[in-house]
């Protein structure tokens, strides 16, 4: 039996126990590649952008609106993504696993969590501005702190709630183990086809529904009012450029009402309609890594291009930030 797997030249990630031990993993060089190169990349740059938001809403007291919280939250949600799940997921895939079935379900509730409270943060994110745009005047009586912290709280704790649901099997396979299910050194997802059914219409096509109906209300509105405030600068003052900054006006809200809509679309679409072809889509790292790098570009979409957030980042940067008073700095 010895000579067999020698001259196979098999690897196992527990040799003594061969009859139920995994292979260790033999990765192509192009998929060794991108685990340990592109996706170290993504995961350190998801960290560096989310922990500068996360210090810079935290820090400076003029950016505590009921937005920024939200956008907080988002940021938080997603700096863990950077920090735990990515390089829990090179790991996943690049060696064998030593680190038992109970953290391995430790992680996927993580995987399932943590992604999910980015998806209800960006609900809350569509529902504030689609407030703030079509019903500004009611805008500061709903939308206050502390609802908007509510709000945040019942979304981490229902994701909380709604994670062990999802991980339910890998729980049962915990406490009765089922020989015909994995093997020891490896990391598998477990989970029904009626689980795989519900996550689908909660964490994906009701959320999918909801921001896109609520961006396309919003995009309606931002371009009457555009065209209404390009009428009043024509009544006012028929000077060429007011119409030109107009236009642009319009042009920006449909442009980045588009880019939000998109990137989320293409982070998420890929890895559900893989899961309505093949259940256990954690073997594709591909459409993992492009689930993932949607928290890389939130803090780029949400954040980067607002004036606050630059000028913030080079006070952080520039260590400003560790001066008396900084937190009262202007930022706005």
């Amino acid at each position: 039996m010895d000579l067999c797997f020698q001259s196979y030249n098999v690897d196992f990630c527990f040799p003594q126990l061969l009859n139920i031990s995994c292979r260790k993993p033999k990765l192509h060089w192009t998929k060794a590649f991108f685990l340990d190169t592109v996706l170290s990349i993504i995961s350190i740059v998801t960290v560096v952008l989310n922990l500068l938001v996360i210090i810079s809403v935290s820090h400076f007291r003029q950016l505590h609106s009921p937005t920024n919280i939200i956008l907080l939250s988002l940021a938080v949600s997603d700096f863990l993504v950077g920090l735990l799940l990515l390089p829990l997921e090179i790991h996943r895939n690049t060696s064998c696993w030593f680190l038992g079935e109970t953290i391995c379900a430790v992680y996927y509730y993580l995987a399932c969590q943590i992604p999910f409270v980015s998806i209800g943060n960006i609900i809350l994110i569509s529902v504030d501005r689609y407030v703030a745009i079509c019903h500004p005047l009611h805008y500061p009586t709903r939308i206050t702190a502390v609802r908007v912290k509510l709000c945040v709280f019942l979304c981490w704790l229902w994701y909380g709630l709604y994670s062990i649901f999802y991980i339910k099997d890998q729980i049962i396979h915990l406490i009765e183990p089922d020989n015909n299910v994995s093997c020891l050194g490896q990391c598998s997802i477990i989970f029904s086809y009626v689980t795989g059914v519900v996550d689908l219409i909660l964490t994906f096509i009701l959320p999918v529904t909801a921001i896109v109906v609520l961006y396309m209300r919003v995009f309606v509105v931002a371009v009457i009012q555009a065209r209404s405030m390009r009428s009043h600068v024509t009544f006012v003052s028929v000077q060429h450029p007011g119409k030109v900054k107009a236009k642009r006006s319009e042009l920006k809200a449909a442009r980045t009402l588009g880019v939000l809509v998109f990137t989320y679309l293409s982070c998420f679409c890929p890895a559900y309609c893989f899961l309505l072809v093949e259940i256990d889509f954690s073997s594709s790292y591909l459409l993992v890594a492009l689930f993932y790098f949607n928290s890389c570009l939130n803090p780029v979409i949400y954040t980067l291009f607002y004036p606050w957030f630059r000028k913030a980042v080079k006070l952080i940067l520039t260590l400003q930030i560790l001066k008396p008073d900084s937190c009262v700095t202007n930022m706005l």
